[in-house]
């Protein structure tokens, strides 16, 4: 009998740690972009899921490609005058046109509407799946940067991926997708091996308004 072989799921449906062949290749059978390998210990499997491919920031690596991208707005926002929104916060935001569609994200500053980072457009992408890709694209900046603010987000579901550290989408992968895949499944094993001294906090738009990194496409 064989020595038993643990596999790692880098980009895949469920990345992870896996002690068998048979769930891995669950993972990542017919899934485009997938990435995994075998190691001859679960500690060794477990290390280098942690250090994600090679670093913990390869997802901060990957997507402050965009960070230069800077916009400004002209005037002072109104909710700028609301004692209960927290200024010095982030705000984040995403957009499709269409369910799938053409989806995009972007984290702004609260205080100025200032465009931190903005990516896509992703092809059939979901607006959930953006949300939550604009979370860790912020909580990746924000350790980059070591410069850590509170995060508002209008996505309960995102939210809820976040705390659980755990995609539940029904979007199926396929080739014109596959880069978006590939994100989440880095996404998801930054959130796994890292953690944050900030708040992920719900947007009250009933009662503020538009979340500040809206699109303004509804």
């Amino acid at each position: 009998m064989g020595k038993q072989k643990f596999y790692v799921v880098w980009a895949g449906r469920e990345p992870g740690v896996y002690d068998n062949w048979s769930d891995c290749e669950e993972q990542i059978l017919n899934f485009p972009g997938a990435r995994y390998k075998g190691f001859s210990s679960a500690a060794e499997a477990a290390a280098a899921f942690r250090e994600g491919e090679g670093s913990t920031e390869d997802l901060g690596s990957f997507l402050i490609a965009a960070a230069d991208h800077r916009e400004s707005i002209p005037h002072t926002p109104a909710y700028m005058s609301n004692p209960d929104i927290d200024k010095d916060a982030w705000a984040v935001d995403a957009s499709c046109q269409g369910n799938p569609g053409i989806m995009e994200y972007k984290g702004v500053e609260v205080a100025t509407g200032r465009v931190i980072f903005r990516m896509g457009p992703f092809a059939q992408g979901t607006n959930n799946i953006g949300e939550f890709l604009a979370i860790v694209h912020a909580l990746a900046e924000m350790r980059r940067r070591n410069d850590w603010h509170n995060i508002y987000s209008d996505s309960k579901t995102a939210m809820a991926w976040i705390r659980n550290r755990q995609v539940k989408t029904q979007l199926k992968p396929t080739k014109e997708n596959a880069r978006l895949f590939e994100l989440m499944g880095r996404a998801l094993v930054w959130i796994r091996s890292n953690s944050w001294p900030v708040k992920i906090m719900k947007w009250q738009t009933d009662l503020w308004g538009e979340i500040p990194a809206d699109f303004g496409r509804k």
